[in-house]
């Protein structure tokens, strides 16, 4: 089987998942190279996965010439730099989320891509798990009746308490709508389309983080970005949803998301993972039923993203799951929450997206 020779930079927590699945279960893919500012963790890595070369820059991953595709795994301010000079040296790029730190850099690299035929898309990569694929199936196939409203929250109190370097999620590019609500984002416009309008309002809580984890338990961390988000959106087909993320909050669960159907609603997965439960609640039996998983995936299954794009890197094609058209509407939404919250108006979403 044909398989496309991939570099992969920044070799952080999130790596160690990508390297597992794209070394031993997905064959589309030969990782060739590792590139990481710490050369030892990236020599580790490469020897664990009998990796060939390892690079301690950028510019010298980018100049090999075996290698054709980038898997981007870097700090979310770091991204466009990172992405704009791979695509610069004509490779296609993967990226973990967010595409960029804006909806203007974000542009930018996707028509930096088309300019030079590249291809470039991103995760997360989740909604094409077994438990969203299947609650994809039951919403088409009318099981919950019209869908008529969502909504999403993911709560916590910061990642400051047991991640070992956390500064980067009070940053450009981080907080917890561009942290975490890309995944949530992403798994409702691939079930209802894509998003019209949005209205919020959003806040830094608290100006100033003090870590409690090791290794740099103590130190203070100066916040950048909103930390309490509420969003309200209209997609194209008239549903409306409610969003709430916050890294200000403590409680008992992480994660909530549910659509509700003129004839059900549905409970769905976490969309961090890939499996289920998947729940549906019908009035008629005033039940949640737990609905068996109907397509594969349902481990961690991260990296089925890139395989869709070696897949249409080895064919020609253009179309594949997890597409920067997909990227920067996502990101255009995120975004558009902030403005809201700026301006006290209502924004309307420039960039359409249609489900493959």
């Amino acid at each position: 089987m044909a398989a496309v020779k991939t570099g992969i930079i920044g070799i952080g927590k999130i790596s160690g998942i990508y390297l597992e699945n794209l070394s031993k279960f997905f064959k589309n893919i030969e990782i060739v190279a590792v590139c990481d500012f710490f050369i030892d963790r990236a020599s580790e890595v490469a020897t664990k996965y009998s990796i060939p070369k390892v690079y301690a820059s950028k510019e010298e991953m980018f100049a090999d010439d075996e290698i054709a595709l980038i898997i981007n795994l870097t700090r979310p301010n770091e991204h466009y730099g990172v992405i704009s000079a791979a695509l610069e040296a004509g490779k296609h790029v993967y990226t973990e989320k967010p595409l960029a730190p804006s909806l203007a850099e974000g542009q930018e690299l996707a028509t930096l891509a088309a300019s030079h035929k590249l291809l470039l898309g991103g995760a997360p990569d989740t909604f094409l798990g077994a438990g969203i694929q299947t609650c994809k199936k039951l919403i088409d196939d009318g099981v919950i009746g019209m869908p008529v409203g969502a909504t999403a929250a993911m709560i916590n109190r910061g990642h400051e308490h047991w991640h070992p370097d956390p500064e980067f999620y009070y940053k450009a590019g981080g907080g917890p709508m561009f942290d975490m609500g890309a995944y949530y984002l992403t798994v409702l416009i691939n079930l209802l389309g894509g998003i019209r309008k949005t209205s919020a309002m959003a806040r830094a809580s608290f100006k100033q983080r003090t870590i409690t984890s090791k290794p740099k338990y103590g130190t203070a961390i100066n916040v950048d970005v909103p930390t309490y988000i509420t969003g309200i959106m209209q997609f194209d087909s008239g549903v409306i949803g409610t969003i709430f993320t916050s890294f200000d909050v403590h409680y008992d669960e992480s994660f909530h998301l549910e659509i509700y159907g003129s004839d059900a609603t549905l409970r769905l997965p976490d969309p961090n993972t890939f499996g289920g439960p998947v729940m549906l609640y019908r009035q008629k039996t005033k039940i949640w039923q737990e609905i068996p998983m109907a397509y594969p995936f349902a481990d961690d299954s991260r990296g089925i993203g890139v395989v869709g794009m070696a897949n249409a890197i080895l064919t020609g094609g253009q179309d594949f799951p997890a597409q920067d058209t997909q990227l920067l509407h996502v990101l255009e939404v995120m975004e558009s929450f902030q403005k809201s919250s700026d301006t006290g108006i209502e924004v309307i979403i420039g960039s359409k997206f249609k489900r493959l």
